[in-house]
């Protein structure tokens, strides 16, 4: 990522330096540098919107929460032991103390830290996976609610 953030600075230097243009925002601090900020505090800070076709974030050791799964089909997950889906009605209850779903950060956690896209990113598979799997279970009921309901009516 540090290589791409890297290049692209390389091309917009090249462009506009061939279009005799300035870098009126554009600050180099200690290897570090910032577009509309005078003080990065990262290989690239842009105080400011960022427009792009397309962002890759690596990975990097973290892990992708297949562990959700294999939790769920063998009773825990060697990906991440530590990982334990709860029931509905644990995240109900949760949800309904907290204001927001488990594991996640709340409003204020976000609004005074930000966010991490790979963390996040990461997260919200997690509870879209964890959906998925309460849907199943749901559907399983339904269904044997209408066989039951069915063989009542017969």
């Amino acid at each position: 990522m540090k290589n791409i953030l890297l290049l692209l600075f390389v091309f917009a230097s090249i462009h506009c330096f061939s279009q005799r243009r300035s870098f009126k925002n554009m600050t180099e601090k200690n290897g570090k540098i910032g577009i509309g900020t005078k003080t990065p505090d990262e290989l690239l800070t842009v105080k400011g919107k960022i427009h792009t076709q397309e962002v890759l974030v690596d990975l990097n050791g973290a892990v992708a929460p297949d562990y959700v799964f294999e939790s769920y089909f063998l009773g825990s997950s060697e990906m991440n032991p530590q990982y334990t889906m709860l029931s509905l009605d644990e995240t109900a209850t949760f949800i309904e103390k907290y204001r927001h779903l488990p594991g996640v950060p709340s409003a204020k956690e976000l609004e005074t830290d930000g966010l991490y896209l790979k963390e996040m990113n990461l997260l919200l598979l997690e509870k879209v996976e964890e959906l998925m799997l309460y849907t199943i279970e749901q559907q399983k009921e339904i269904d044997m609610l209408k066989e039951k309901v069915s063989k009542i009516e017969d």
